[in-house]
């Protein structure tokens, strides 16, 4: 099997994102990485991240890519955690990724770091191989940023979609009444 075949494999369980630490891993050498990206077979977005352009995107493609760039130990976190779980309706212009440690690398106008020292280790979880803060935690980082009677019906949503606990949306709604 090639360097290729290699990459596409990591890239397809992966939402078609490929790092060049995952390759080497896979015992792809980067400057490998490099002429399967200048013979068009991977899409370089920087600091070691490609996609694989034979693997499908999809809605956790972009992200992943962002989550990626921002490096170790990032996480997606409010509204783009439940845009991505597709809880209530966002959209939002820019992917919002968190992190605990600082970034110094140019990042694109279509993410927006923050840095979450306040995020502890039991509010993060994976949601398709997607570093995230939980449902839970998403909701509570939004509580202020959105009108009351919105941010109600996205708990009824999580609820609903069993994403939230009963015990979480009851005393969200006590504080909120």
């Amino acid at each position: 099997m090639g360097y290729r075949q290699d990459l596409w494999e990591i890239a397809a369980s992966r939402n078609g994102v490929v790092t060049v630490t995952e390759a080497e891993d896979a015992g792809v050498p980067t400057v490998e990485m490099r002429k399967l990206a200048a013979r068009g077979a991977l899409h370089a977005y920087g600091q070691g991240v490609y996609t694989h352009r034979d693997v499908p995107t999809n809605s956790f493609t972009e992200p992943t890519i962002a989550v990626a760039l921002a490096g170790d130990g990032a996480f997606l976190h409010r509204e783009s955690v439940l845009d991505l779980l597709g809880v209530g309706q966002f959209n939002p212009p820019k992917v919002r990724v968190g992190t605990r440690r600082r970034v110094r690398r140019a990042l694109p106008k279509w993410m927006e770091l923050e840095n979450r020292l306040d995020v502890p280790d039991e509010d993060l979880t994976r949601y398709e191989g997607i570093p995230a803060t939980t449902v839970r935690r998403a909701l509570e980082d939004m509580r202020d940023r959105m009108p009351p009677d919105r941010w109600g019906a996205v708990v009824d949503e999580a609820l609903r979609r069993d994403l939230i606990g009963e015990q979480d949306a009851a005393a969200w709604k006590a504080v909120s009444a």
